[in-house]
C-alpha cells in the first residue's frame, strides 16, 4: 500500500496521521525534529518543508501529501512561500496528490456571511493576503496539469489535540476550573468553530475522492454559535460555570508590545468583531460528511484535556 506523507505534527497533522493508521494506512511525517504520532504504520522523518530535494525524497511513493505546516504566526510572509513552493515541487514530481489545510484570512473583511467556497478572495492584510496566494497557486498548478490539488478551509480549532487556540489553553484549562475565560472580540455575535476531528476526516476525504481535486472546500462544521456558547458547552461538559469577558482592541497593542502573537492578531480582530460564519453545505452533500454537534465535541475536548492533566501529574 502506498503510503501518505504529512507534513507537520500540530493537531491537524496528528489527528490525519491517527485517523489515516487507524484504517490501516502506512503513514509518513515530515518535521524538523521528526517527531510526531507513535504508531506502527507511522514514520517520523526529520526535514526541513522548505527544503525542496529533502521533501521529495520522503514524498517518493506517496499516494497523497498533506499540507498540514504552522509556521510562526508573524512569520508567515517569510516561511511560507518556500514551504509552499516545496509542497508543490514535490507534487508534481511524485503525481502525489497534495491537500492543504487552509482557513478562511482569504476572503478578508467585509465579507458576506455565511462564506461560501466560491466567494471572492479580498483580503489585503499580508496574512490573509498570503493564504489567498497560496490557494490561487495551487489551484492555478492543478489546472495547469501540473499536479493533482485540493484545499479545505477551516475555521477557529477546538476539540481533542487543539491547545494554540482561542479554544486550546486560553480558554479549556481555565473552564475546567470553573475561572473566567476572555475571549477577543465580541461574545455574542454568530462565530463558526471547527472540530478537530472533523478537520482531519475532511482532509483525508479529500486526498481520495478525485471529485475534491481541483477546488476548494468548507470543513463541515456545527451551526454557528457565540463564542460565549461555546465556553458555556465546555463548561456544561466539565460540569462547571464559566464566566466570559471580552478583551478589548486596544489591549491588543499593549500585549503586542511583548508577544509578537498578538500584536499579529489585530490584523484578524474583525473575524471576532463581527459575524463569522461558514457554509459547509457542498462539502456535507458531496461527500456525505456531517459536522459533529457542539455538545459531543465539547465533551470529547474536555474529556482530552483531563486525560492530558492526568498524564501530566
Amino acid at each position: 500500500m502506498r503510503h501518505h506523507l504529512i507534513v507537520g505534527a500540530g493537531p491537524v497533522g496528528t489527528s490525519v496521521a491517527a485517523l489515516l493508521a487507524e484504517r490501516g494506512t502506512p503513514v509518513t511525517v515530515v518535521t524538523r525534529r521528526g517527531t510526531g504520532l507513535a504508531h506502527p504504520l507511522v514514520t517520523h522523518v526529520r526535514a526541513d518543508a522548505a527544503d525542496a530535494p529533502a521533501l521529495a525524497a520522503a514524498a517518493e511513493g506517496a499516494a497523497a501529501i498533506y499540507n498540514c505546516a504552522n509556521p510562526p504566526y508573524h512569520r508567515w510572509p517569510t516561511d511560507w512561500p518556500p514551504i509552499h513552493g516545496s509542497l508543490l515541487a514535490a507534487a508534481e514530481r511524485t503525481g502525489a496528490v497534495l491537500v492543504m489545510m487552509d482557513n478562511l484570512y482569504a476572503f478578508g473583511p467585509g465579507s458576506p456571511m455565511p462564506m461560501s467556497e466560491g466567494d471572492t478572495m479580498n483580503a489585503t492584510g499580508h496574512k490573509g493576503a498570503m493564504r489567498a496566494t497560496m490557494a490561487r497557486e495551487l489551484l492555478a498548478a492543478h489546472a495547469e496539469g501540473r499536479v493533482r490539488a485540493t484545499l479545505a478551509r477551516a475555521s477557529d480549532f477546538y476539540g481533542p489535540l487543539v491547545v494554540g487556540s482561542a479554544f486550546g489553553e486560553r480558554a479549556v484549562p481555565r473552564v475546567m476550573a470553573g475561572k473566567k475565560v476572555t475571549m477577543l472580540g465580541a461574545l455574542d455575535l454568530p462565530h463558526t468553530v471547527s472540530y478537530m476531528p472533523d478537520v482531519a476526516r475532511t482532509l483525508v476525504t479529500l486526498a481520495d475522492d478525485e471529485r475534491a481535486w481541483g477546488r476548494a472546500w468548507h470543513v463541515p462544521n456545527a451551526p454557528a454559535t457565540t463564542q460565549r456558547e461555546v465556553v458555556h458547552a465546555l463548561a456544561a461538559a466539565a460540569g462547571t460555570s464559566a464566566k466570559v469577558a471580552a478583551i478589548p482592541r486596544a489591549a491588543l497593542s499593549t500585549l503586542g508590545l511583548f508577544v509578537p502573537m498578538m500584536r499579529e492578531l489585530k490584523e484578524t480582530w474583525y473575524q471576532f468583531a463581527e459575524p463569522w460564519v461558514v457554509d459547509s453545505a457542498l462539502t456535507e452533500q458531496t461527500f456525505g460528511l456531517t459536522a459533529t454537534p457542539l455538545a459531543q465535541g465539547a465533551a470529547d475536548t474536555v474529556a482530552w484535556w483531563r486525560a492530558r492533566t492526568e498524564v501530566a501529574e
